[in-house]
C-alpha cells in the first residue's frame, strides 16, 4: 500500500519558485539547496489531497503561509549567498598561501 500524502509548504513552494522562473534560471544543486534551506525554517503541514486543499483552504490562512513561505525563501538566499561567497574566499585564500617545503631529515 502507497500512501500518498504531501507536505504542503513544498507545494507551495514549488509553485512560488515556478512563478518566479527560478525552476528554470538556477542551477539545480543551488535549487535543491535552496528548497532544503527555506523547507527547513517552516513548519510541516501534511496533506492527502491537493484538489480538497485548494477547495476547502481558507484565503487568508493561504495568504499567510505563502508569505510566510517568501520570508524564509529571502533568508535562505541571503544564507547561501554569505555562505557560497564565504567559501569562495577560503578557497581563494587557500591558492595564494603557498606551500611549505618539506624539512629534511640531516
Amino acid at each position: 500500500m502507497q500512501l500518498e500524502i504531501r507536505n504542503y509548504y513544498e507545494v507551495l513552494l514549488m509553485e512560488i519558485l515556478k512563478d518566479e522562473g527560478l525552476m528554470d534560471e538556477l542551477p539545480e544543486e543551488f535549487l535543491a539547496d535552496l528548497c532544503c534551506v527555506t523547507l527547513n525554517q517552516l513548519p510541516v503541514r501534511y496533506v492527502r489531497h491537493l484538489v480538497d486543499t485548494y477547495f476547502f483552504e481558507d484565503y487568508s490562512e493561504l495568504q499567510n503561509m505563502k508569505r510566510e513561505i517568501q520570508d524564509s525563501l529571502e533568508k535562505a538566499r541571503a544564507f547561501l549567498k554569505a555562505n557560497t561567497l564565504r567559501r569562495r574566499q577560503e578557497e581563494q585564500q587557500k591558492a595564494e598561501t603557498p606551500l611549505a617545503e618539506p624539512k629534511s631529515d640531516s
